[in-house]
């Protein structure tokens, strides 16, 4: 079956400029042309462009994309080639994913302190916690005032006061 890029973008959920640009940038050396000029896509193609857009999602840049592509069309004596880009990309991602958990801990860490807040009427409920009082997955964002906490006790201060945020 053959798909115009209307259709095939339709399907990608892209717009049609998007793949004119791929084209446009040699990322499509697949692609036919009919009589007209048209471009002229083909169920077989969509393997190649999902793996575009997964790359692009991931952050490569389109010139590292066209390597990539390049490599592909020269076939097997460029594996290496192309296993080294897949892999790199891959750390990169494992990285980003690395971030992304930090900073969904973090949120579910003010989600259950809201809760918290709210449940207790003030933000201030916190001042008089202790580690038993909170999940230990969240005892990190606890430690810093915890610590100051001790080391006021230590030189006989009341404990400083955070501002919740």
């Amino acid at each position: 079956m053959t798909y115009t890029v209307g259709e095939i973008a339709k399907k990608l959920n892209v717009a049609p400029s998007t793949l004119r640009y791929y084209d446009k940038e040699g990322l499509l050396p697949f692609v036919e042309r009919s009589a007209g000029g048209i471009r002229v896509f083909h169920d077989e193609d969509m393997d190649w462009l999902e793996l575009i857009e997964c790359m692009k999602h991931t952050g490569m840049p389109i010139k590292e994309i066209k390597h990539f592509i390049d490599y592909c069309v020269e076939g097997d004596s460029r594996i290496n080639e192309r296993l080294s880009i897949i892999r790199n990309q891959r750390d990169r991602v494992l990285v980003e994913i690395e971030h992304l958990q930090a900073r969904l801990s973090m949120l579910e860490f003010k989600t259950w302190f809201y809760e918290q807040a709210k449940a207790n009427g003030t933000t201030s409920f916190y001042e008089s916690l202790t580690p038993d009082d909170v999940p230990v997955e969240y005892h990190k964002y606890f430690e810093r005032k915890w610590r100051a906490d001790k080391e006021a006790a230590e030189k006989g201060e009341s404990p400083k006061k955070y501002r919740a945020v």
